[in-house]
């Protein structure tokens, strides 16, 4: 059995953890069962504040998990509070002592629910994952904007990576170390525009490339799938090839030209936002992401998998609860908005020459049409 590690080194920093105010204010720690259940049988914003998602949807979880086979009742714990303890852990970013003291059970007891539940969603996270069959397309959206529709209405989302810090030994630390001096691992991620992840691809060093991240992505068994015809958004860090639009390099204003390929790069960019929401939402749910926990490689890396999916599965089940309400809207600063831009010449991807200038081509032709209108109808932009 898989546990958690590094445990030892952390126990000074435990004490400096604080408990939610809802429990330090509301819960006495001593009875067994009392917090889990005092928090599922009092309002739902206790349960939403401590275990990250709204009584329902919790209850359903449980029910998935049990009816599936993965998670099961034991004498002393029930799946409800087996559960609790892993989303408390993720939903808070607390170290196995902390929770500990709160559940009133073993570290062992607190490390083995935690990797069951963990494997456990992992195990159903491609359910949680939006086939990109079904992918939402900006046509598909009952709110059309024409500052984007119909020019990128074969468009299905975006496509970025991120950094998430990772603790790996010191002999391992050389490619995990981005370019910023930073521990991490590069994960790739599709996002669909109602802030779903249609696909994520976690555990390449910090090192890696994006474009690298992304050509494996493309060629791995269980690979990212474009739907004939469509593409995904993505920023200057990558390429513009086949399946996805970058924006244009080095726009100036000097003609008529580069005036249609800036107001293509501003509708882009705003285009690509909403990965940088998908991934707000994310974190704020599960600050875990947001720091190095003391796990196996291979546990931080399930960690961001089950996170993601399980980011999805509370956006179907309540898609305006608090957290995706607070990055429901396209104002929201954009999180690293300051790229900076990679030079990508000789980068090997596996395309033919003429699909990738058929991309190009497909770039200019959203260009033109947006330009054009444009001069026609100011009135309306």
């Amino acid at each position: 059995m898989e546990k958690i590690s590094g445990e030892e080194d952390k126990e000074e920093a435990v004490t400096t953890l604080s408990i939610p105010k809802e429990v330090s204010s509301n819960i006495s720690i001593s009875d067994n069962n009392k917090f889990v259940y005092q928090i599922l049988n009092g309002p739902n914003e206790h349960c939403f504040e401590n275990f990250r998602m709204d009584k329902p949807v919790f209850y359903k979880l449980c029910d998935l998990l049990q009816t599936k086979g993965l998670l099961r009742h034991t004498n002393r714990i029930k799946i409800e509070e087996q559960l609790a303890i892993f989303l408390f852990i993720i939903g808070h970013n607390l170290r196995t002592r902390a929770v500990q003291e709160l559940f009133s059970y073993s570290g062992e007891t607190i490390s083995r629910h935690f990797n069951n539940v963990l494997n456990a969603v992992i195990a159903i996270s491609m359910d949680f994952f939006q086939s990109n069959s079904n992918s939402q397309t900006l046509e598909d959206d009952d709110d059309d904007d024409s500052r984007f529709y119909p020019y990128f209405k074969d468009c299905v989302g975006v496509v970025d990576s991120f950094h998430i810090p990772v603790m790996v030994g010191v002999d391992e630390q050389g490619p995990f170390r981005n370019n910023n001096g930073l521990l991490t691992q590069n994960v790739l991620a599709a996002s669909s525009f109602d802030l779903r992840f249609n696909y994520v691809l976690a555990g390449w060093e910090g090192s890696a490339s994006n474009q690298q991240v992304l050509n494996a992505a493309l060629t791995r068994r269980n690979k990212l799938q474009i739907p004939q015809g469509k593409y995904y958004i993505v920023d200057n860090k990558y390429q513009n090839l086949p399946g996805f639009i970058a924006p244009y390099p080095g726009v100036s204003t000097d003609s008529r030209e580069e005036e249609a390929k800036e107001m293509f790069n501003e509708r882009h960019k705003l285009l690509h936002r909403a990965i940088h929401r998908t991934f707000g939402a994310l974190k704020e749910r599960f600050p875990i992401l947001l720091s190095a926990p003391p796990y196996p490689l291979q546990t931080q890396v399930k960690l961001v998998i089950a996170a993601c999916a399980l980011h999805n599965y509370v956006r179907l089940e309540k898609p305006d609860d608090l957290v995706f309400r607070m990055f429901e809207e396209e104002t929201m600063v954009e999180a690293g908005e300051d790229v900076v831009v990679v030079a990508l010449e000789g980068h090997e991807h596996g395309f033919r020459q003429e699909d990738v200038e058929d991309s190009l081509r497909l770039r200019d032709d959203i260009a033109s049409h947006l330009w054009n209108h444009y001069v026609q109808n100011q009135s309306t932009f």
